[in-house]
């Protein structure tokens, strides 16, 4: 089952516009909100980011390698 993806926008009445990508685990939502960050602006309007707690989730998908380095012999 997949999760729904959504982006909510809020523009406020000074016209600072803020947005929370929701259903992407991990560093994901960065590329699914690029398009927004470039038509606002680029980096350079950026005022503050904060990541959530999705951020810091798994990705699907996601696959760890491990050296082999601290198992018993």
């Amino acid at each position: 089952m997949s999760t729904k993806k959504s982006i909510d926008i809020v523009i406020n009445g000074k016209g600072e516009v803020t947005y929370e990508m929701k259903g992407v685990k991990g560093g994901a939502c960065l590329a699914e909100t690029e398009f927004l960050q470039n038509a606002l602006g680029g980096d350079s309007a950026i005022v503050e980011q904060q990541k959530t707690s999705e951020f810091y989730e798994q990705s699907e998908g996601y696959v760890s390698t491990w050296s082999g380095e601290g198992k018993d012999e």
